[in-house]
This record gives C-alpha cells, sequence and structure tokens, in this order.
C-alpha cells in the first residue's frame, strides 16, 4: 500500500456569532495562569471594549438565556431525514427532541448557544465531557429574506443516521475537538485517551481580549502600578505576548506604477494577519502550547489549495475561511492586514461597503463606469461583486473570496473554474463573458499565465504537468500557498532527475514551501534524503521539523554518526506528539502507526492502527494498513480478516477491494483476485493505478484483450501514466501488434526523453 497520511484539520462549525453581551460561567477550575480577564482591561480600553461588547467574537459561545436564544422554542417542529424533531421548554430549559446515538428520539436541554447572524446552532452536553453541535439551526435572518426558520445544516446528505460521520453525534461534530480552540478563550481541551472523555476547560466563554492579545495579566499588573504612579511600571513589551498597535507610523500610498496600495513604512512580518488566520483557516492542530505573535506553522498545518477544498485556480470551494485565500491575494504580498479593511473590535469594515475599498484606491477612477462598465448604482458597480465573489456555507451563510482577483472568464474555458462575470450573469455562457472583459480592457490580462493553469494540469495528471509545477514550485513572485500546491501534486512525479531543484526549495524563505519540499526527499536514495533533509531537524518552524522527522524516519534502521540516531528519535517523538495533540481521532493514530512502519516498529504500529479502530470502527485506512502489515508478516489469513471486516463496514470501498484482491493474488487464488480487482477498478474509476493492475491480472490470467481494453480506457483518461504506457507497449509487442507498441514507446519516449527504458524500448521496435 501507498503511504496515507490524514491531515487533522479542524473544521469550525459556524462562524456567525451573537451581538448580545453575556459572559458565561467557565468550567470549575478554569483559572488560566496568566490571564486577567476582559474585565480588567474596560477601565483603560473602554472605547474598544464598547465595540467589542455585542460582536461576533463577544459571544462565540454564551449560556442559554432569553436574550441569547434566538429559535423558536415554543413547540416548534421540523421533519428532516426522516426525524421528526420538536423544540420547546422543559423545566425552564430550552430543549430538543431528536434523534439520539441510538436513532431514537430523547429529550436534550441546550448547554450553550453557539452563534448569531444569519444562524444559531446550539450545543447539546454528552457523557464524558463532550458537546456536540446539533445538525438543525435556526435562521436567523429576516423571514422576508426565508428567514426565522429551523433548518437541518446537510439537507443533501443521503442517510443521515447515526452512524454517519455528520450525524450531530458523530465525533466530527464534537464541539471540543472542531470548535472549540475558536470559540473560547485560554482553552485547554482536556482530551483523555484513557478514558475517551473531556475535562474542557476554558478562562473566558467566547472570544474575549485575550485571545488575540494574549495573557495580559502583567500587563494588568503593570498598568496598575502606573496609574498608582510608578514611572518605571511599563516593561519594553508593555507585558504583553504580542503588541498589535499599528506603532510603525506606516500610512497608505498608490503605487503609480502598480495601482496598488503600499505602506509608507513597509511591513516586514504578518504577525496580526496570522493571530486572525489561527481561527479563520482551514488546519489541522500540531500544539496545544499556541504563543500569540509566533509563526502560525509552528502549531498549526495550513491547508494547501487541495481538491474539495479550493478550485484549481484558488477560488473558494469548501469553506475554508478565508485565510487560504487571502495569501494568494496581491493584498497580502503589498503588506496588507486584516485591519485595514475591519475593525478589530466591532469586526465591521472601517467603511461602508465597497468604501472600505477606496480607502486605498482611488474612488474617482475605480468607481467610474469606465472601469467597471455597469450602471453606476447597480450590483456589477460593486468592488466586491466583482472581485470577491461569495458562496453559500452552512445553508444561508454567504462567504466572500478572499483572494481579491481579476474576473477570469478565459480560466473558466481553459479550466473550467468560475467567474465573477458569469456568477451574476448566470444565463450567459463564458465565451459571452470573455468576449466583454477583452472588448473593454482587451487581453492584457487573459494573456498572463495563471498558477491555475499549472495546478489543473497537476489535478488532471496532464502530461506536461510534472515540468508546469516544477516552474510555478520555483516562481519566487506566486503566492507561497500555490507553490506548495505545486509540490504537493508533485509528490508521485518528484523523480531523481529533478531533485536539482530541491536545495532551493528546502531553503525557501516561507515554511509551507519548506514543508512540502520535504516530502520529495521520499523518492530520493538513503544518502540524498540525509544529505539534504537533516538540516530541516532544525528548521525555526516546528510544521517543517515535523515533516522532516517523518520523511527521515526511516534512516533509523540505517548506521548513523554518533548522536545522530539520539536527535532523530528524538524528533519522531516530537512528531508522535504533535499527533497525540489530537489524540481523539483516528487519523492521528493512523500517522503514528506510518511512521512506526515506517522505523520497522511492526509491534507499535500494530497497537497504534488498533487504536485508531477502537475510536472508529468505520475508520478505512487503518483497516488498509493494518492489513498491509500483516502482509509484511507474512500473516496473510490476519490480513485476509482484517480487510473483510473493513468491507463489511465499508463495501463499496476501493482501497479495500484493491488490497483484497492483492492478497488474493499472492494466494493464488486467481479468480477471486479478478473479481476485487475489478471491483475496485469500477468504484474508483479515475485511479489509474487500480485499472493499471487489474489489466495486468488480466493479462496474466490469460485475456490480453480485455487487459488492452481497460488499460487504454486508463491511458485515454491519465496519458501521462508511465506504468500505463509500459504495459501498453508490452502487452501490444507480445500480441505482434508492432506498430501499435511502437506508437506508444514513441509516446514514453516524448514525455520522458531521458528515461533509458523509453530509449531502449524505441531501438527495440524501430522498423
Amino acid at each position: 500500500m501507498n503511504r496515507l497520511e490524514i491531515l487533522v484539520g479542524a473544521l469550525v462549525l459556524a462562524f456567525a456569532l451573537p451581538s448580545t453581551a453575556a459572559t458565561g460561567t467557565p468550567p470549575a477550575g478554569a483559572s488560566m495562569p496568566g490571564y486577567a480577564g476582559s474585565a480588567s482591561c474596560t477601565d483603560c480600553h473602554a472605547t474598544e471594549a464598547r465595540l467589542w461588547h455585542g460582536s461576533h467574537h463577544d459571544l462565540a459561545m454564551a449560556e442559554p438565556s432569553d436574550e441569547t436564544v434566538l429559535g423558536d422554542f415554543d413547540d416548534a417542529e421540523l421533519t428532516a431525514h426522516g426525524v421528526r424533531s420538536r423544540f420547546f421548554r422543559k423545566d425552564g430549559a430550552w430543549t430538543v427532541r431528536t434523534d439520539g446515538p441510538d436513532g431514537e428520539l430523547h429529550d436534550y436541554p441546550i448547554a450553550y448557544t453557539f452563534g448569531w447572524t444569519p444562524l444559531q446552532q446550539y450545543l447539546i452536553e454528552m457523557p464524558g465531557g463532550r458537546l456536540q453541535a446539533l445538525g438543525l439551526a435556526w435562521d436567523t435572518r429576516p423571514a422576508e429574506a426565508g428567514g426565522q426558520r429551523w433548518f437541518h445544516l446537510y439537507p443533501d446528505e443521503a442517510d443521515m443516521g447515526p452512524d454517519h460521520p455528520l450525524h450531530w453525534t458523530a465525533r466530527d461534530q464534537t464541539w471540543n475537538y472542531q470548535c472549540a480552540e475558536c470559540h473560547s478563550t485560554a482553552l485547554t481541551k482536556g482530551y483523555d485517551p484513557a478514558t475517551d472523555s473531556y475535562a474542557t476547560t476554558w478562562a473566558e466563554i467566547d472570544v474575549a481580549c485575550e485571545a488575540c492579545h494574549g495573557p495580559a495579566a502583567r500587563h494588568v499588573e503593570q498598568a496598575r502600578a502606573a496609574a498608582a504612579g510608578d514611572a518605571d511600571a511599563w516593561s519594553a513589551d508593555k507585558g504583553l505576548a504580542v503588541d498589535l498597535a499599528d506603532s510603525d507610523g506606516a500610512t497608505w500610498l498608490i503605487d503609480r506604477a502598480t495601482g496598488l496600495p503600499r505602506r509608507s513604512v513597509p511591513r516586514t512580518t504578518h504577525v496580526e494577519t496570522e493571530l486572525c488566520a489561527r481561527c479563520h483557516s482551514r488546519r489541522g492542530q500540531i500544539s496545544a502550547h499556541y504563543v500569540h505573535g509566533k509563526p502560525l506553522a509552528d502549531t498549526h498545518l495550513l491547508s494547501l489549495l487541495d481538491p474539495g477544498l479550493y478550485f484549481a485556480d484558488g477560488q473558494i470551494l469548501d469553506e475554508v475561511f478565508v485565510h487560504g485565500s487571502f495569501l494568494q491575494s496581491r493584498m497580502y504580498a503589498s503588506g496588507v492586514t486584516c485591519t485595514d479593511c475591519h475593525d478589530p473590535h466591532s469586526l465591521d469594515l472601517k467603511q461602508p461597503a465597497d468604501l472600505v475599498c477606496g480607502q486605498c484606491h482611488p474612488v474617482q477612477h475605480y468607481a467610474d463606469p469606465s472601469h467597471h462598465h455597469h450602471e453606476q448604482d447597480g450590483a456589477g458597480a460593486s468592488c466586491v461583486a466583482c472581485h470577491m465573489p461569495s458562496r453559500t456555507y452552512m445553508v444561508v451563510d454567504d462567504r466572500a473570496d478572499h483572494s481579491l482577483r481579476i474576473p477570469r472568464p478565459d480560466l473558466t474555458l481553459q479550466i473550467g473554474t468560475p467567474n465573477a462575470c458569469n456568477q451574476c450573469h448566470a444565463d450567459q455562457s463564458a465565451d459571452w463573458a470573455q468576449a466583454a472583459i477583452t472588448d473593454w480592457y482587451g487581453t492584457g490580462t487573459s494573456d498572463k499565465p495563471h498558477y491555475g493553469q499549472a495546478l489543473h494540469a497537476g489535478r488532471g495528471g496532464d502530461p506536461d504537468a510534472p515540468a508546469r509545477l516544477l516552474a510555478l514550485a520555483t516562481d519566487t513572485a506566486q503566492p507561497a500557498i500555490a507553490r506548495a500546491t505545486a509540490l504537493e501534486l508533485m509528490r508521485d512525479h518528484a523523480r531523481p532527475g529533478r531533485l536539482q531543484a530541491l536545495p532551493g526549495l528546502l531553503a525557501d524563505p516561507d515554511p509551507l514551501v519548506r514543508r512540502m519540499a520535504v516530502n520529495w526527499l521520499e523518492a530520493a536514495d538513503p544518502r540524498v534524503r540525509y544529505q539534504l533533509g537533516w538540516p530541516l531537524l532544525d528548521d525555526p518552524i516546528l510544521s517543517v521539523r515535523l515533516e522532516a522527522a517523518r520523511t527521515l524516519a526511516p534512516l533509523v534502521r540505517y548506521e548513523l554518526p554518533a548522536g545522530q540516531r539520539e536527535q532523530l528519535e528524538a524528533a519522531v517523538d516530537a512528531y508522535r506528539a504533535s499527533q497525540l495533540v489530537n489524540a481523539e481521532r483516528p487519523e492521528s493514530h493512523l500517522n503514528i502507526g506510518l511512521i512506526d512502519m515506517a522505523q520497522g516498529k511492526v509491534v507499535l504500529a500494530r497497537k497504534a492502527y488498533l487504536k485508531a479502530l477502537e475510536l472508529d470502527p468505520g475508520f478505512v485506512p487503518a483497516y488498509a494498513n493494518l492489513a498491509d502489515l500483516y502482509r509484511t508478516m507474512g500473516s496473510d489469513q490476519e490480513a485476509r480478516e482484517t480487510l473483510r471486516q473493513g468491507l463489511a463496514k465499508a463495501p463499496d470501498n476501493a482501497d479495500l477491494h484493491h488490497a483484497l484482491g492483492l492478497l488474493q493474488v499472492r494466494r493464488k487464488d486467481y479468480s477471486a483476485a479478478l473479481a476485487s480487482l475489478k471491483r475496485a477498478a469500477e468504484l474508483a474509476p479515475d485511479n489509474p493505478r487500480y485499472a493499471y493492475v487489474y489489466g495486468l491480472a488480466l493479462k496474466e490470467h490469460g485475456d490480453p484483450e480485455d487487459a488492452l481494453r481497460v488499460l487504454t480506457a486508463a491511458y485515454n483518461q491519465d496519458p501521462a501514466n508511465r506504468d500505463l504506457l509500459l504495459a501498453l507497449i508490452t502487452i501490444h509487442r507480445d500480441q505482434g501488434d508492432v506498430a501499435a507498441a511502437r506508437s506508444y514507446a514513441q509516446a514514453l519516449r516524448l514525455r520522458w526523453p531521458d528515461d533509458p527504458q523509453a530509449e531502449a524500448l524505441n531501438r527495440e521496435l524501430a522498423p
């Protein structure tokens, strides 16, 4: 089996919070060292406190009350996915009667409100210290806008019973893991792996002052001493973990050459942006020891521009919470930060609507019809409508794309990505939109290459994808998140001949690029892996060090210089600790098992895989890797039983069918193997590897015609696949069809001109 590593990503369930203040009561023992509490900030920072009071941050969570509960609990009902739920008051508590983990109806009191507008969710306390986010939400919008109703957050999901991963009682909906870090201040998750339970605590129930400014007890102490007349009270850092005051004396100017804003005093760091990104991003947590002002990559793994999250050109697809989009923008590259547009305390825009753009961009030019070519007061005249198109999440919540891009209908035509023009003019074609753009602005923009073209080629396995991706990865003028994504897509194409680019990438200033460059070392021999990868164990950023530890872990089997074995083992221990930050997740234990296997620690790997299955008996990757472990131990019987257990949980999983087919080949049960491999290829038609293996099995079983049919279909989908080409060459040659074999051999040489095997086959098949 190929290595399967899962990024444990935090998915914040809502970011739409209330506007009425409530403090909530922290759980017992929630006093956090170094934290003073927001009440201690008010005397000196009355204006900021007034703005924050009632903001979305103020009530990220709240205890239920007449002021904070917005939903209709006056015997209201909703039927969704075949379940009739009722909302009512019982013994003074706001209560919902709905299906529980056993599929039966039960009464559940609401423990906390969660969100405010345009929707409000509700948290329910369950055994083991869990708070679960109810899948039924209240639409807080006005009735005339379609609101004031109960609705289900996943209306299009099938079979939303208690076994569904998105059912409100499932692990994926547990507040302690999914939401808590970003909706409370100074939160300690308090998960106990021995009992699979939580003792979660916080300093304040909501996103209070110290959630952004860091623990402020020293600051408050110094402020009080200064107020009492101590002239030496203030330390250089004011007692703060990070000083967010914009004290660089900068003003914003417009660069005449580019038309973009720039600071009169350049900002060399993105401390403020990364503070916001801790929550306003799609990311996974790798350390429980967050330090305000330190790089985000020291505690979190940011998701890249992956399929399912972003379109190929980086536009938002799934709910990605802004930061990954903003990293792609020219605004970010120019030093613009979140609070240049948003007030940091009220969270409102600093100016109404498009006027926030006018803070930097000359309104007299950009608001003129000669620029936007729409009716002056129409939607098409809006900066946001064209440059920040929105998508709707959680049924009713519109989120704007923060990559602040120029509309590109030409990319819609080339690679199928959306564009703002056709989002408004849905009745028109992309050709129509591109013609309008060309008529208004010429071809200057559409003639420019875009990194989305290379990423699209990489996603589709185009023949020239490796070269295009490598060019993108090494182009320092492109956004780092796009360059890192190119490296991720090249993971299967990182052949030794392309490793010459690695030294520069491993020394790149951006940790996203360095982290993904380390992956390439898996294509290198142990000597090169050691020479290039070892320095990364001392990288200043934790996420890079952890990736280096994972990649270098197999070297523990080799002779290492004195002291370096201990260094590597310590790095691997740090990797294991990073996974245990989310010890309640099966993905974490899978990753631990994988790194144990890489070191040859089979017993520990087996223990980790079994722990993953204990946490989630339906977690398919653990079955696949556990079966492969048994294979390496020579225990095909246990491997087969493990795969059958997995298929009982997931009968339509292609990975398990494929693994079972390979096992049956080894056991010489060819008839059963063909059935399993065929099923895998059918279930995953976009996986060329499964078609390749099935095709070879057909050929070995004496059916070369069917083998060629399967392999040709797979090759037509993935013409850059070297294994498919080699199989087509050899089978056609062995069948006597030299002309067809020669044609495929020429294609192989065209795509891999330096490949000795391609050259040898072309000589062999030459007329």
